[in-house]
Order: structure tokens, then sequence, then C-alpha cells
């Protein structure tokens, strides 16, 4: 069996087509036979050692994948042979809040990702594909679609409700097509004029250019009546986490996903307290709550918004494409 591995030291000059064993499913476990898989930032990060410089090594990067079960272990119950699944990010968090050994234990670091001919997994660590979308499709789900609607669901997203989103990257894309969903109304912003017209294709009632609008969080707070947006979706991390703050209202939330901007941030904590604030992590989510987003997917039939599609064994050159910041919605791999 072919697998992708980083091995020796951290790098994209590491990244090393190898031979593995086949593997064998045990009891209540499938082998998932990997049709598809999707980029997410953390796959850079760790990659590059980035995300946990104690990472042992080689490990089969990326968490995102979709796949048909092609055999299953003694008692498993859940799935049969042929099935169309997706992994999740943490296996082994099924339901509730999340806690340190459940969401310590991830796909792509520490445990081995989807980069691999046939994976391994618990028969509790795989959902469902909802039955409109494709492979590639199916493969953006676990991780930015994931954290996009658990974004949502911290803000208690409802119809009426304004959303500010950040960028055209997966998670941003994927928080405007699902608030919209939910009959909210939606502000995005770009760095890149000529993607307003496509923001604007898939919903969005304003798009704020931020290069020419520095001030943009006071922007968005007029373009949502002057009282400010409900929720933010936070992507940038550092870089804009102030103007956030500006944008959204008294009471509402900045829902804190991404580091793109920079990891570290002075902030004025009175922006916070005097306005009652709620900053909330968004930690992606449990299976349950996969599940119930991909219902509502496939009720609705969404479409996730796949900008390229590489062969897997070109993941070095996607990897690339994904580090310079020149894609809309995701990056996608074919096995």
């Amino acid at each position: 069996m072919r697998a992708i591995e980083i091995r020796g030291a951290f790098g994209l000059d590491n990244l090393a087509l190898v031979e593995r064993p086949e593997p064998v499913a045990g009891p209540g476990q499938v082998i998932v036979a990997m049709r598809a898989a999707s980029l997410n930032y953390r796959d850079l990060m760790m990659i590059l050692g980035q995300y946990n410089p104690k990472q042992k090594l080689p490990l089969i990067p990326c968490s995102d994948g979709a796949g048909v079960v092609e055999a299953v272990g003694p008692g498993v119950t859940r799935w049969a042979i042929g099935d169309r699944v997706t992994t999740t990010l943490n296996p082994r968090w099924i339901a509730g809040e999340p806690a340190r050994e459940l969401v310590r234990s991830t796909l792509g670091g520490p445990f081995d990702g989807v980069l691999q001919e046939r994976m391994v997994m618990s028969e509790e660590g795989v959902v469902r594909v909802p039955s409109h979308l494709s492979d590639a499709e199916a493969a953006t789900l676990p991780c930015a679609a994931l954290t996009a609607w658990s974004a949502l669901d911290a803000g208690d997203i409802g119809a009426g409700d304004t959303v500010l989103v950040q960028g055209t990257g997966g998670v941003a894309v994927f928080a405007l097509q699902l608030a919209k969903l939910r009959g909210a109304r939606v502000i995005a912003t770009t760095r890149r004029a000529e993607r307003a017209e496509r923001l604007l294709a898939l919903g969005a009632e304003e798009v704020i250019d931020s290069r020419q609008n520095l001030d943009w969080g006071a922007k968005a707070r007029e373009a949502a009546g002057g009282r400010g947006v409900d929720l933010v979706v936070e992507i940038g991390g550092a870089g804009t986490l102030e103007q956030s703050l500006k944008a959204v209202r008294i009471g509402g939330t900045v829902g804190l996903i991404g580091i793109l901007d920079g990891n570290a941030a002075a902030i004025h904590l009175t922006l916070i307290f005097m306005q009652a604030i709620r900053l909330q992590g968004v930690l992606v989510g449990s299976r349950e709550t996969f599940e119930r987003m991909n219902r509502a997917i496939e009720l609705h039939k969404i479409r996730p918004v796949i900008d390229r599609i590489y062969p897997w064994t070109e993941a070095r050159t996607a990897l690339e494409g994904m580090a310079a910041g020149e894609h809309f919605g995701k990056i996608c791999l074919t096995l």
C-alpha cells in the first residue's frame, strides 16, 4: 500500500511516497479505501513543524478525507462494505463537550492521516457522506465545514442575524454558505477586490475590501445598521482581532478559529468587557455535530466550493498553492 510520509525532518522537501503494510481491520474497525483528501492550513503547519515541533516522525499528514468502506472487522454494526464515508478530525470525540484526551487524538498528527491508499479506522470515527456530493466535495467537510458550523452554533445564529466572515478560504466560504442556509445576513471581507463578485454570488449581502478599508471593523458595524454584527468568524487571529471587536455588537460573539495573521495579539480589554463581547474558541466539533451538519447539507443540497483538485502524488504542489493563499474555497487531492 502506498502512502505519503513526512520522513526524517519537517518540511515540504521531506514528503516522500512510500510503501506501507496493508492494513487489517480488527474488532470494531473498518478499512476505508481513500478516494479524496482536502487540505487545511493545519496540515501545512504540521508538515513545516510549526503546529507541533515535538511531533514524532514519520507521519502520514492531512486529516480530512473521503472513501469507501472496503472491509469490516469483527463486531462492526455501523457500516457495510461499499458505504461512502468521511474521516473525522477527532475520531474519539463522539458527542458532548471536548475533553483533553479526545481533542489530542487527531488525524494528521499525532496520529497518521489520510494520505494513504487504505486506512484503518474505528467504526465510530467515520461519518456517512451526503449522497449528492462527490468524493472530493465530501473530503472538504471534516474540518472546514464543521468548524464553520460550530462557529455559527457558538453565536447561536439563526434567521435575521448578521455574520461577518473573513476572506475566501475554506472555513470562511463554508461559513458564508451555512449562514445563508440558516437565514442569516452575511458581510464578507476580502483583500482581493476581484473576488467580491464571487462572494456576492454565493449570497453575501455586502463585501468590504479590507485593503482599501483598513478600519473595516467600523465599516462592518455600519453595514450592520450601526448595531454591529452578531458573530464574527475570526480567521486572521492577531492581525484582525481588533477590527473584529469593533465590528461585533454589544453582547455578540467572536468565534476564534485561525491565526493566519499572527498568534499573539495585544488588545484593549475594555473593547471586550464594556460591550459584554464573548470570545469563543472554536475547536472543529464532535461526530454528533458533524452528522447534524451533514443532514442540513444534504437537505439543502449545499455544494462545497473547490478551487482546484490535484492528484495526491502532487501533494507538495498543492500545499505550496495553499501557502501562497491564492485559493478560493478548498484545495483537494484525489487518490
